[in-house]
């Protein structure tokens, strides 16, 4: 299984023969190193509603007749816009042919927002995805603060690489991602969403200093991991 970084919060995963994306926020992502009009997927993964994590889903579901995971309110507004979607909800586990979802809660807002219109359109409750396939455990947590089920999370999965937000401001910073880190119990941590704007610039270097030694790992746009 090849699992990759591109900026913000946008991972690839590579595995049997598939191609998933998780929050696909491309256009308009000044960190990223892909270009929306060339990327081929099979399936995209929805953390939440938000722009900049929704991203190019609607393009890219079309152009690819890509299947889209999301929580149940986000997946009906994507298949009013002729979107093949699969609903699901925090706490419910599907398995697919590519491999098995379930989304955690997560602590955040979740919109979407229309600035033509002034629109901010409800997209439910927010989430973080368990994706396993291979006998491999991968947590995106989206965007969110610490909660303490992260206990509950590592507790109850072995989880081979987690990717936690370290921004601030909308989402734990780097001090609250490390004990979230620390409960997750996650071999291998890296860390998302940050740099992308100003009011989220961080130094990943010293959030992967305050986690155990080996578990941190910073991936720049289009670094990967092989999973084996």
């Amino acid at each position: 299984m090849k699992v990759s970084f591109h900026g913000h919060s946008v991972v690839k995963i590579v595995t049997s023969g598939k191609t998933i994306m998780i929050d696909p926020f491309i256009t308009g992502n000044g960190q990223t190193d892909l270009k929306a009009e060339e990327e081929k997927v099979d399936v995209i993964l929805l953390t939440h509603g938000h722009n900049d994590h929704v991203g190019d889903t609607v393009a890219l579901a079309k152009r690819n007749d890509a299947l889209v995971v999301a929580p149940d309110e986000l997946a009906t507004y994507l298949g009013w816009q002729g979107v093949r979607c699969h609903p699901m909800h925090i706490g419910g586990t599907h398995r697919f042919d590519f491999g098995t979802v379930k989304l955690t809660q997560a602590f955040h807002g979740s919109s979407y927002t229309v600035a033509e219109t002034k629109e901010i359109i409800y997209t439910g409750m927010p989430a973080g995805i368990l994706f396993s396939a291979q006998g491999k455990s991968i947590y995106h947590a989206g965007d969110t603060a610490l909660f303490s089920d992260m206990k509950l999370i590592g507790e109850l999965n072995t989880i081979d690489l987690a990717f936690l937000p370290i921004g601030d401001n909308y989402t734990m910073g780097p001090v609250d991602a490390s004990i979230a880190a620390d409960w997750l119990g996650a071999k291998m941590v890296v860390p998302i969403h940050y740099n992308t704007f100003p009011i989220i610039e961080q130094n990943p270097n010293e959030f992967v200093e305050r986690l155990k030694p080996g578990v941190g790992k910073i991936l720049l746009p289009g670094d990967s991991i092989e999973l084996v």
